[in-house]
């Protein structure tokens, strides 16, 4: 959604909304496959009418057409209190997502009361980054992405967006060959390299560019209605 969906000003143009709308016109199933929350995406998916599956926290959750759970994979919470011991050790500044709500920069007194999806992590300074992010891979127990180039994304081993939509594929009976996926960052990774058609942002990550099959326009120039007119619409 951020970066590829949404433009800057986190909406949705007329544009990508009139192609959405000709899209599942036509039969398509438009799902999105968002790092965010449930509780700050379906609100989106709402607007869209999208009457097909929603993949959120970057895979941690599925949602069925009628918004009810299909899965949810979660971290221990043993793992996020030794995340936010990373976080504070090197001073950066962190978020987190649980089942009920999502937490910036500050944490439940109890953090082990709590089910949790992901921990992120904003840091600036790249080569703290890559230390923090060598130390997170040492434990060899997490899925790594992120969602913008200074920041840290950590999901449960396996989990991505990937895997969430291959949930959905066989739920809908249809092959990750006959998907297009559209994304901006390396969270978008796992999906543009498994679907049939992978569209990389132009405002997209250079990784991600590389990955992709096709580039489109920015997330400021409809770049998911120019998708979707060339892959899907034919025109």
């Amino acid at each position: 959604m951020d970066g590829t969906l949404l433009n800057n000003q986190h909406e949705i143009s007329v544009a990508n909304r009139e192609a959405i709308k000709e899209a599942q016109d036509k039969g398509v199933f438009v799902v999105l496959s968002t790092g965010r929350s449930f509780l700050n995406s379906h609100n989106h998916a709402d607007s869209l009418n999208l009457s097909s599956f929603l993949v959120t926290v970057n895979g941690s959750e599925i949602w069925d057409e009628k918004r009810e759970l299909v899965r949810r994979s979660l971290v221990k919470s043993e793992q996020i209190e030794w995340m936010l011991k990373l976080a504070n050790e090197h001073k950066a500044t962190f978020w987190a997502i649980s089942t009920e709500r999502n937490w910036h920069n500050e944490m439940p007194e109890d953090l082990h009361s709590v089910e949790w999806m992901k921990f992120g992590f904003n840091i600036h300074d790249d080569a703290v980054r890559e230390i923090v992010i060598k130390e997170l891979e040492a434990r060899g127990e997490f899925e790594l992405s992120n969602s913008a180039p200074f920041n840290i994304e950590v999901n449960a081993s396996g989990i991505n967006k990937a895997q969430g939509l291959k949930l959905v594929c066989e739920r809908l009976g249809i092959e990750m060959k006959n998907v297009m996926a559209v994304g901006d960052s390396r969270n978008d990774l796992a999906m543009i390299k498994e679907a049939g058609m992978g569209v990389a942002m132009g405002n997209a990550q250079e990784i991600v560019k590389e990955t992709a099959d096709w580039v489109t326009a920015s997330n400021e120039e409809d770049g998911v209605a120019k998708a979707i007119h060339k892959w899907v619409l034919d025109k």
